[in-house]
């Protein structure tokens, strides 16, 4: 081989990793985990994203269930991911709730991980056993004042959205609710329905039936303004507790450090599948109503949640069970 031809070759040699380094985002199947099991409303969720975005973005989106300490296993899978766009975060307020209530996680939530975009928010209805005798909030919490200790409220597990919302409740009301946690929605809707546990913040959409045929009773939402679904019930704010706002949501994230030109394909991508019809039929389905925004909004979004709900848990005494 003369000089010329071997000077040749090891330029093309240099030039075979910039090539496969300089492919297009993606050139790979994507992960996104769900830090909850499968069946559930975010799982449900993400998966719809998974099938929409394999068809946008040209490559198989797939969707990896990794359950287990009130979601915080999943999450911390993927803070310590490689930030190369293959592994995404699915997750829901628990993120922010849990980075106040459980101190020893194996992750930061605000240094380790990258908001892409809030994809849903979901109001929150908190709803009583109709033998009970109170008929609005303010009888609830007369009645509860009244009979300190012997109310409790049931709760899908720690640190969910419902767990936080009764904690916040109690601490801006100064009622005391006994918190009584379950694995799952199923069995807290069953329980209620019951009378084993006397209140419930539920997600609106899976109240809803069972408010209408009156086997639960609606006493307050938890949003800002009413909900279009339920427009006779009242918020917590308009009867008087101003600072009292919940809505629960879900959001998708990367590892931090993942490249801005990554997290911009992933951004616009998504941003577009919250315009897709078929995609808003499964959120109204699963009780979500679509978010949106810039990366820029979602990022001060859980800066906010975090700082905010490690207040309520300070506030409240809140623990994870």
């Amino acid at each position: 081989m003369s000089q010329r031809q071997a000077i040749a070759l090891f330029n093309a040699l240099l030039f075979i990793p910039l090539v496969a380094f300089s492919q297009p985002y993606p050139n790979k199947p994507i992960s996104i985990v769900v830090p909850f099991v499968a069946g559930g409303s975010t799982d449900v969720t993400a998966r719809a994203i998974g099938q929409k975005l394999s068809t946008s973005l040209g490559k198989q989106v797939v969707v990896e269930n990794k359950p287990g300490g009130g979601s915080t296993i999943g999450v911390g899978y993927v803070a310590k991911a490689p930030p190369d766009g293959y592994t995404l975060l699915f997750t829901t307020i628990s993120l922010a709730i849990n980075a106040g209530l459980r101190p020893k996680l194996s992750y930061d939530t605000i240094k380790d991980l990258q908001p892409i975009i809030q994809i849903s928010s979901l109001p929150l209805v908190l709803v009583i056993n109709p033998s009970l005798p109170p008929k609005t909030l303010q009888e609830f919490i007369a009645y509860a004042k009244a009979n300190p200790g012997k109310i409790n409220y049931a709760s899908s597990g720690s640190g969910t959205s419902p767990h936080l919302a009764g904690e916040m409740f109690k601490t801006m009301t100064g009622v005391s609710m006994m918190h009584i946690p379950y694995k799952g929605n199923a069995p807290v809707l069953n329980d209620l329905l019951a009378g084993q546990v006397d209140a419930h913040f539920g997600l609106v959409p899976g109240m809803l039936p069972y408010i209408k045929s009156g086997k639960l009773r609606a006493l307050a939402v938890t949003t800002k303004t009413r909900v279009a679904s339920l427009p006779d019930v009242p918020t917590i704010m308009e009867l008087g507790y101003p600072n009292y706002e919940i809505n629960s949501w879900q959001g998708l994230f990367a590892p931090a450090n993942t490249p801005p030109e990554i997290i911009a394909k992933l951004h616009e991508a998504t941003s577009q599948l919250l315009s897709d019809p078929e995609f808003r039929v499964v959120l109204t389905k699963e009780g979500s109503d679509p978010a949106g925004g810039s990366v820029a909004q979602f990022t001060s979004h859980v800066v906010n949640e975090v700082n905010k709900w490690a207040k309520v848990v300070k506030d409240s005494g809140a623990q994870a069970d």
